[in-house]
């Protein structure tokens, strides 16, 4: 039987010069060039540059400049609005920008060259071995295409899982690598398609709504701005489920993922086959699978995000009760209008530099509880103790501006409830004194799980 540890005393930085992280750093200055993460990151990075550059040349090749510019203009319209709704996705517990940084470049640079050149060489090898380049065309975008394309943009699913696994730990953010790396992808292949029809149009004399241009842009922007990321996120939530498993459940842990990446490569290759069910085909597939799948997929996600809220309610009183966070807090931190609320309050009050603050408290709060959550579930990682106590000096750090603005949201957002006393001063109907009251660490135990102590 696990047992919990002793409350850890609140120390004022990293102890005896040693990294909270358990990485010494005579660890650090032995370790071999290519561990570090500069090297890393620099690696990727010019990686990243260089699949930008050819595949920008290709482009431009494909479509000339004027058409390239056209492209562009047309093509980066819903970027921002694909964003913005995967953003607001992952408002519980929102990741790092430089992930969804590294999942739009990849997509729109790494995965699109792959596709490019994959594609093409599949497609001329079919045409010159069967020598029909017709059927070559449409077994390419029936069968190349998907298993290229997907399995493309599922190695940024997977760097992320492999590499940022403490910013992934759920269904949710598989979905929004998986989107905004797909995002990415589409963002590139609108260029693409987008100055082609253009240059056709130019050759043909063809303006106005009757264009190619103009059919482009409503059948790839208007109608289905979604589909290359409602494809991917199969493979995100694939991976979301293996991050929920426990590390002795390898099955689960490689099976769920290729699940998913299989259901998106025949999601896609329904999609571009759809072509093939006669003149109306494309409406077909279009009104019978990829809208009712799209709002059964916006559901899961929306019921998760319900979900993971709940959990914060449910895992952070545990730390209210010994001294880390005010009686209110949990449900504050639990509901996403008083974390709205609490922002406001502190940005009008305190400034940007305190609303900042208060964000960040939410995150690592919603970290915490979702950590404490894997613990007792026995699927938290051996680093257990240390990132537990990492989250709680990042909450420490930031109460000042952070506990008056959630208290007043709680206020907001909720009448006063009855709640147990707890074994310190509690002032006030929420268990918040003056803002000028002095908090010390709390001494007491806290009933945090530790599944490697026994």
């Amino acid at each position: 039987m696990a047992t919990c540890p002793p409350q850890p005393s609140y120390p004022s930085g990293p102890a005896d010069g040693v990294p909270l992280t358990g990485t010494s750093t005579a660890g650090l200055r032995h370790a071999h060039w290519w561990q570090r993460a500069w090297v890393r990151y620099g690696a990727l990075s010019m990686l990243l540059v260089i699949s930008g550059l050819v595949i920008l040349a290709l482009v431009r090749e494909e479509t000339g400049t004027e058409g390239f510019l056209v492209g562009l203009g047309l093509a980066v319209l819903p970027v921002p609005l694909l964003i913005a709704a995967f953003r607001w996705l992952d408002r519980v517990e929102p990741g790092p920008w430089r992930n969804l940084l590294f999942s739009f470049a990849w997509g729109a640079c790494a995965a699109a060259l792959i596709a490019i050149v994959a594609n093409s060489f599949a497609t001329q090898w079919i045409a010159t071995a069967t020598a029909d380049p017709t059927s070559a065309d449409t077994l390419g975008a029936t069968v190349i295409a998907p298993v290229v394309e997907e399995s493309a943009k599922a190695a940024a699913v997977l760097l992320v899982f492999l590499f940022r696994r403490r910013d992934f730990t759920g269904i949710v953010d598989g979905v929004v690598i998986a989107g905004v790396t797909a995002t990415g992808f589409a963002f590139t292949e609108n260029i693409l398609y987008l100055g082609m029809a253009f240059g056709t149009d130019q050759l043909a004399g063809h303006t106005g709504i009757a264009s190619v241009t103009a059919a482009t842009f409503f059948v790839r922007i208007v109608m289905s701005p979604f589909a290359h990321p409602l494809f991917t996120v199969l493979t995100g939530i694939g991976f979301g489920i293996s991050a929920l498993a426990a590390d002795r459940q390898h099955i689960r842990r490689v099976a769920f993922p290729l699940s998913g990446l299989l259901l998106a490569m025949g999601m896609h290759a329904m999609w571009n086959g759809s072509s093939a069910f006669g003149e109306y085909g494309f409406f077909a597939v279009y009104a019978a699978f990829m809208v009712p799948i799209f709002g059964l997929l916006t559901w899961l996600v929306i019921w998760t995000r319900q979900r993971e809220l709940r959990t914060v309610r449910a895992e952070l009183p545990a730390y209210a009760v010994a001294g880390w966070l005010t009686p209110a807090e949990p449900y504050a931190l639990g509901s996403m209008r008083a974390r709205r609320i609490a922002r406001q309050y502190a940005r009008d009050h305190a400034g940007k530099t305190a609303a900042r603050a208060v964000a960040q408290y939410e995150a690592y709060a919603t970290s915490l509880a979702f950590l404490r959550h894997r613990g007792r579930r026995g699927r938290a990682g051996a680093d257990f103790v240390v990132r537990e106590r990492e989250l709680l000096e990042e909450l420490w750090r930031r109460r000042d501006a952070a506990r008056p603005a959630l208290d007043h949201a709680a206020r907001i957002t909720a009448p006063p409830v009855p709640v147990a006393a707890p074994p310190w001063p509690v002032y006030g109907a929420y268990g918040y004194g003056h803002p000028t009251t002095h908090y010390s660490a709390p001494t007491t135990p806290y009933p945090a799980y530790n599944p490697y102590r026994s």
